[in-house]
């Protein structure tokens, strides 16, 4: 089983990370530095989910021009995107069918994340409902090669299985193609053979620390793992070459890292592309099955590589330091082969799609989404950083240093966990940093034991200890800032949503003396009250960490926020959508009642149209000034 050769990169693994001297962080003098504008950081769009036309003329996604994430379209060779639908609920995940008439997607009602799929037509017209199935979600649809079926991801609202369906396009009637029964387990993926009589697909454990790539028989269901192997280990299919003999996939065999490989059908051999202790995952092949991308992301910055296939040899695509990542339903490349779509964005750019041309090299941009006074010259830029925690390991964390600032220790700061737990902050462009920084607060999101990114011992070293090693990682972040000399240790705040809003709210209680102030957006207060009312396949998630319920109840009592909030000293803003099903608004309530009753400071606002994440414009900007006022009060002492 060969190796890829690989392009050098400017450290080889987590292993070589350098700690940074707090004081070597300094505020760069900027004239022209000021506050940024909220509603220019939410008019600022989003871009997304993009899908090439049969014909390679045109490009569907989708993107919040108007406030809402509808389906538009653009021409490939650029020009101004023309709104193809109209929806106050988000529209996502569209793919073009193979005769080019039809664009099908997926649309949930009101945040509740309960998806239907909708067909129009591609020159516009009248929209139909194809599943209307208020119980049942159904996403993530792929095209057979001859437009007769679609593969799609089912899953009733009762159900902790999600399994791979067909639904038939003349009739629009669904039949399941996979009938799972264990409760930990879902199927994901769906990549069609070349003939159509195949689809390969991904069934993994709740907490993805286990899984396989199967091969399906469409007609029979039949299924073959391709990747039976002993103890845990993750296999995840991306891509099948045009001629149907090879996979390309990502495994964490090696280690614990996940690393890229191509798999034979047939045999079932793996012959190894990447080495590396960074997180490396598989891309697409090319419709000439000459080329093949893979991504690394390397502490939380990624760049795409295309690989020769004869010479082995990995390249590069030149695009700037940030978040670089192949970008199309269902692959990047261009019907006739001699174009990518690829998505670009830094700390200081939002996302935007791109056009990346494979004979000339040329790279062109087809989408722009920020406002033109959103001059990233005057944005503070994240730089990465590195500290020890309480126990010796090193965390990776992305900082934001504001402009003009003296290293008086007189600054405020604020800590941004992310969520997950198995999630990672990377190098985007994050519109609360933006906000916070220009408005002169250091911020820093650290990527604390449990995250993704790092390999798995380290994405497994918080197992049945949420709220405790994480969250001190998380304090010595904060620690870190008052070292550069520029904060005040005693005017740190933090923020984050979902499991970065549980950190925020243990933080307060558990850690009392180390925050001021605090801002949770839809988090987790009691775990086992969570459980009671979350959707079923994160509380098989939730076990994955936590363990059972029952045999585990200590841990899960233990790693609650409610627990520790008669410590708290810190004042919270709680921001909550009433339609969330992953941290329903009972937790939120909860927290609100407790921290009442026990006479803390505490304020809370919902949102009646919302679920998990805010999607609406006029939503996140409110929430986002609300954050800020809470800050600039409690931390800055601001009326």
């Amino acid at each position: 089983m060969g190796l890829f050769s690989l392009a050098s990169l400017a450290a080889t693994s987590p292993d070589d990370r350098q700690i940074t001297d707090p004081q070597s962080v300094v505020s760069v003098a900027n004239p022209a530095a000021a506050p940024v504008a909220i509603p220019q950081l939410y008019y600022t769009r989003s871009t997304s989910g993009p899908a090439w036309s049969p014909d390679g003329r045109e490009v569907v996604f989708t993107t919040n021009l108007t406030g809402r994430s509808n389906l538009w379209k653009v021409s490939a060779a650029g020009g101004w995107p023309v709104q193809l639908l109209e929806s106050d609920d988000r529209q996502s995940g569209a793919v073009w069918s193979p005769d080019g008439r039809w664009i099908v997607f997926e649309q949930d009602f009101g945040g509740g994340e309960l998806y239907d799929l909708f067909a129009v037509p591609s020159d516009g017209g009248d929209v139909t409902n194809i599943t209307n199935t208020p119980q049942v979600s159904e996403t993530d649809p792929h095209w057979s090669p001859d437009g007769s079926m679609l593969a799609i991801s089912y899953r009733p609202e009762t159900s902790s299985n999600t399994d791979i369906a067909l639904l038939d396009w003349k009739t629009k009637k669904v039949h399941k193609l996979t009938e799972e029964h264990t409760k930990n387990r879902e199927w994901d993926r769906s990549i069609w053979s070349p003939d159509g009589r195949t689809i390969y697909a991904d069934r993994a454990n709740a907490g993805h620390t286990d899984s396989d790539v199967y091969r399906i028989d469409v007609a029979t269901g039949q299924q073959e793992n391709l990747t039976p192997h002993q103890g845990d280990v993750t296999y995840s299919v991306s891509s099948v070459s045009p001629d149907g003999k090879t996979l390309l996939i990502t495994s964490n065999e090696k280690g614990g890292y996940d690393n890229v490989a191509l798999l034979d059908v047939a045999s079932k051999e793996r012959t190894w592309v990447t080495d590396v202790k960074w997180q490396a995952s598989a891309g697409e092949f090319s419709p000439d099955s000459r080329r093949f991308t893979y991504i690394l992301n390397a502490d939380g910055r990624t760049d795409i590589y295309l690989v020769d296939r004869k010479s082995g040899h990995a390249a590069k695509l030149p695009f700037p330091e940030g978040i670089n990542s192949p970008a199309g339903n269902p692959i990047a490349y261009s019907p006739p082969g001699d174009r990518m779509l690829i998505s670009h964005q830094s700390s200081t750019k939002p996302a935007d799609l791109w056009v990346f041309d494979l004979t000339t090299q040329g790279t062109r941009q087809l989408t722009f989404s920020a406002l033109a006074s959103l001059n990233p010259s005057r944005l503070p830029s994240s730089q990465l950083v590195h500290y020890k925690t309480f126990d010796g390991k090193t965390i990776s964390a992305f900082l934001w240093m504001p402009f003009n600032l003296k290293r008086d220790g007189s600054n405020p700061g604020v800590v941004l966990p992310h969520g997950g737990p198995t999630g990672q902050t990377v190098d985007s462009f994050n519109k609360t940093a933006v906000a916070l920084a220009s408005r002169g607060y250091v911020c820093i999101a650290p990527n604390v034991r449990g995250s993704t990114g790092y390999g798995m011992e380290f994405q497994r070293a918080n197992y049945k200890d949420l709220g405790g090693g994480d969250l001190k990682d998380e304090v010595y972040a904060a620690q870190f800032l008052a070292s550069t000399g520029y904060v005040n240790p005693r005017k740190i705040g933090i923020t984050g949503g979902s499991y970065g809003g549980y950190m925020a709210m243990i933080a307060i209680g558990r850690s009392p003396d180390v925050w001021a102030a605090a801002v949770e957006l839809f988090g987790i207060t009691d775990w086992l009250t969570e459980q009671a009312h979350e959707e079923p396949t994160l509380q098989q998630y939730d076990q994955s960490i936590l363990g059972d319920p029952v045999k585990d109840r200590r841990s899960y009592e233990d790693a609650s926020p409610i627990k520790y909030f008669k410590f708290a000293k810190a004042p919270l803003l709680i921001l909550q959508g009433a339609n969330d099903i992953r941290d329903p608004k009972e937790e939120a309530e909860q927290a609100e009642a407790v921290l009442k009753k026990e006479g803390k400071i505490v304020a809370a606002h919902y949102y009646p149209d919302e679920g998990h994440g805010f999607a609406k414009r006029e939503n996140q900007i409110d929430a986002m000034k609300r954050t800020v006022e809470w800050f600039d009060h409690y931390l800055k002492n601001q009326p």
